[in-house]
């Protein structure tokens, strides 16, 4: 098995990058309709079941127990990208990637809109 990516620093990312590069991405704003420690995780995990409207329901493995409770998770929107291809993780397929700052490899807090939006809803 491979190890992770290293997280992206100050120090390691580039100063400028094509705007291509942010553009074949899909951003997304999704519902969590249901969240669950996932026993199977190397790290403590919740598995994810997000509603985006028309790209339709999705699941993801996502790294946010440090600050989350699944509870408080439920009906909460988040943003995620939509178009990343499905991984396996840790006994989940997972279908997006749920955005966070990051303020340490453990501590993750999610990015969050102002108002709600429809889900479904591009980010752009």
């Amino acid at each position: 098995m491979s190890e992770p990516p290293a997280r992206v620093t100050p120090d390691t990312m580039a100063d400028t990058a094509p705007i291509e590069g942010f553009l074949c991405y899909r951003l997304g704003v999704g519902t969590v309709r249901a969240a669950r420690m996932n026993p199977k995780a190397r790290n403590p995990a919740y598995h994810l079941i997000i509603d985006f409207g028309p790209f339709g329901v999705r699941e993801s493995s996502a790294q946010i127990t440090e600050r989350y409770d699944p509870e408080d998770l439920i009906g909460r929107q988040v943003v995620a990208v939509l178009n990343l291809p499905p991984r396996w993780v840790a006994g989940v397929r997972s279908e997006v990637l749920v955005l966070g700052a990051m303020l340490s490899a453990s501590e993750v807090v999610l990015l969050s809109l102002d108002t709600a939006v429809p889900d479904g809803t591009v980010i752009g």
